[in-house]
């Protein structure tokens, strides 16, 4: 099947770009849950237990950004109701705890810590409130969230992300709220218009599951089904346990290709996909866990095949009930983002020759974007970058993106390695987008070859590196 033109047309917006570029940001979770030693409160804790007295914002965003993020997003409500700010609308909320005698906001040190950081600084509010009398009334609770929605997008200051989940329970007269979606866009493109609406929104796609796992290749052009926030929310958690961040599904690895977009060609968008998992087995903070934070290792791991796989990626880190980091997570973000250094310094100066046309800047621009991305002649056969290296180089990965903001076209790609005269393959993947990680046994090669056998439309590739091996 030949792909319609219309498909390399599906373009990101502003927004999107942007949101792209971050890579790797955090999510904090903290809150009631955190004093009770819970994942999912049931609402109505008593407000004197949060008492975090060593609370220290600067602390949380010191670390977040020796791991190399770029971002912090805070759940400002969780699904227990009790709000991280001064809410007007509700007594259950900070300002009713011995917190800083009752006038702490912590959304307010957040965002504050991550301006003085350089950090962006994104929101979650919880859809389900677990104390709010008026939840499962229909458009009285609708008007709730809109006051608080309002307040959160007002009073702290530019917002990269408003992220929202399906979560979904009972009210007190026993229904289920029916949340009105469209409203809750319009309030944020309004107060907004630069943040990205998350996962159970328009703008960014969830992954599927909270394990960290990724799929072969990820695709930014879907059919535009895949942004009903119903489906996300039937297939959110539903339970009060650690185990919904280690399961992996299988299904729908493949949401895309050729085959994936038969029968949708005239109803596609524009919806990249965002990776998120938790540096421990909840989402919360819970002592019994202190041993079980995730190595430097296994979290690069993930690091690689999600930034290096067209996504971007989202790392909870829970602070504990004393409003401190614990060491352990704090050492192993200052390991990863030392691991993430070291790959990226690890690029090999080389000299690209391209096909057709001219090489322009990428072979210079990673990490980051070419300002002069390279696009072959259109009589260009297969398309192909050549970089060649002062002598021979063990490399372990090669890096791989296009210019996104032309669509995403790529749809084969294949890197080789020359040694003695003779071409060898070294990896080859399908989808590319924003960035591809191509890694590989380490190979002593003299040069690399990119070739670009299959596309939607002429390929725009804005950054194309080598990586040298560890050893």
């Amino acid at each position: 099947m030949t792909p319609p033109a219309r498909w390399s047309a599906v373009r990101p917006s502003a927004r999107q770009l942007a949101w792209q570029a971050m890579e790797f940001y955090a999510f904090i979770h903290f809150g009631m849950n955190t004093m009770t030693d819970r994942e999912w409160g049931e609402g109505h804790d008593d407000p004197a237990a949060f008492d975090p007295a060593a609370l220290d914002a600067d602390q949380w965003i010191r670390a977040l950004k020796a791991a190399g993020m770029t971002g912090v997003i805070l759940t400002c409500k969780h699904h227990d109701g009790f709000c991280l700010w001064p809410s007007d609308v509700t007594a259950y909320t900070v300002a009713s705890s011995p917190w800083r005698g009752g006038r702490g906001d912590v959304v307010a040190e957040v965002a504050d810590a991550a301006r003085r950081h350089g950090l962006r600084f994104g929101i979650y509010l919880s859809p389900w409130d677990r104390t709010e009398a008026s939840y499962g009334s229909g458009s009285a609770y609708d008007d709730f969230y809109v006051a608080q929605l309002t307040e959160l997008l007002t009073r702290y200051g530019p917002v990269f992300s408003v992220w929202l989940d399906g979560a979904n329970g009972e009210g007190p007269n026993g229904r289920r709220q029916v949340y009105d979606w469209e409203r809750y866009y319009a309030v944020a493109r309004e107060l907004q218009p630069d943040a990205v609406i998350s996962v159970c929104g328009p703008d960014v796609r969830w992954c599927g599951n909270e394990a960290g796992d990724t799929r072969p290749d990820e695709w930014s052009v879907v059919p535009r089904a895949l942004q009903d926030a119903e489906r996300i929310a039937e297939r959110s958690q539903r339970a009060d346990d650690g185990a919904f961040a280690r399961l992996v599904r299988s299904d729908e690895r493949d949401l895309g290709s050729r085959a994936a977009l038969a029968g949708f060609e005239d109803d596609l968008v524009w919806y990249p996909a965002e990776v998120n998992t938790s540096i421990r087995p909840g989402w919360f903070h819970h002592p019994a866990e202190d041993a079980a934070v995730r190595s430097a290792e296994e979290l690069f791991g993930i690091y690689l095949r999600a930034v290096g796989g067209n996504s971007c990626f989202l790392l909870n880190v829970p602070p504990a009930r004393d409003g401190l980091l614990r060491e352990a997570d704090v050492a192993v973000l200052e390991r990863l983002g030392r691991r993430i250094e070291d790959f990226r310094a690890r690029r090999v100066t080389a000299t690209a020759t391209v096909s057709s046309g001219t090489a322009g800047d990428v072979a210079t621009a990673w990490p980051g974007r070419g300002r002069m991305p390279w696009r072959r002649d259109e009589a260009d056969p297969l398309p192909g970058v050549r970089l060649a290296f002062a002598g021979a180089r063990r490399i372990e990965a090669v890096v791989v993106g296009e210019d996104i903001a032309r669509g995403q076209r790529v749809e084969h790609v294949v890197v080789r390695g020359l040694r003695d005269g003779r071409w060898t393959i070294l990896a080859e993947a399908n989808a590319v987008g924003y960035q591809r990680i191509l890694s590989f046994p380490p190979a002593e090669t003299e040069a690399v070859l990119v070739e670009v056998p299959r596309t939607r439309d002429t390929p725009v590739l804005a950054c194309v590196a080598a990586i040298g091996a560890t050893s």
